[in-house]
């Protein structure tokens, strides 16, 4: 039976779904393509068909993370808006509602915030997710440039050091909301 490209598509998102599950529990060293295969559904050739690896998934849901993001803050530094500082703060709105809205999402960002050590088979992509991240940072940076062109802020303003807070206060509370969760959970289990 031939499958329509929606249905590859499908097979490949349940795929990377199953994956940040089996590897958010297990680890990505102590899990198996049969293990992913089998949480979403399909045969071990269906995964062989979209990756070859665990190493292969692991740096797709990198991408599929990272690449959705890039794209809102380019499309966003499009915009010749009147307070970049402004549009900045709107942007981050946005960012942590998308997070808010997507399990996938917020599962995938635990697993490369709190659960990957880049160790063993990972190893080779350390410094590949180091370098998008790093990407993401200057784009973060073109915006406190253009505040600081515009005269909307402080000349002696360092952009390199508010970008960095910025990063810093999105990924805090990101951990905090999840971490608070996290306890909350815990506590109405313990209460049933």
């Amino acid at each position: 039976m031939r499958r329509t490209k929606e249905e590859s598509e499908k097979t490949r998102e349940d795929l990377l779904n199953a994956a940040v599950r089996i590897f958010s529990e297990k680890g990505v060293a102590r899990s198996t393509l049969d293990e992913i295969a089998k949480a979403a559904g399909v045969t071990r050739g269906a995964v062989y068909w979209h990756f070859e690896n665990k190493t292969q998934i692991f740096e797709a849901l990198h991408e599929r993370l990272h690449r959705p993001f890039v794209d809102m803050i380019l499309e966003d530094l499009e915009k010749d808006h009147p307070e970049p500082m402004v549009q900045l703060r709107d942007l981050c709105i946005q960012i942590m509602l998308d997070i808010e809205k997507g399990k996938q999402r917020q599962q995938t960002l635990i697993l490369f915030f709190m659960k990957s050590d880049y160790s063993g088979d990972l190893a080779p992509y350390k410094d590949k997710h180091r370098e998008k991240k790093a990407e993401s940072m200057r784009l973060f940076k073109r915006y406190i440039e253009k505040a600081k062109t515009a005269g909307k802020l402080n000349t002696q303003a360092d952009p390199e050091l508010l970008t960095q807070c910025i990063s810093c206060f999105m990924k805090g509370t990101f951990l905090n909301i999840w971490i608070t969760r996290k306890a909350l959970i815990l506590k109405t289990k313990r209460l049933n």
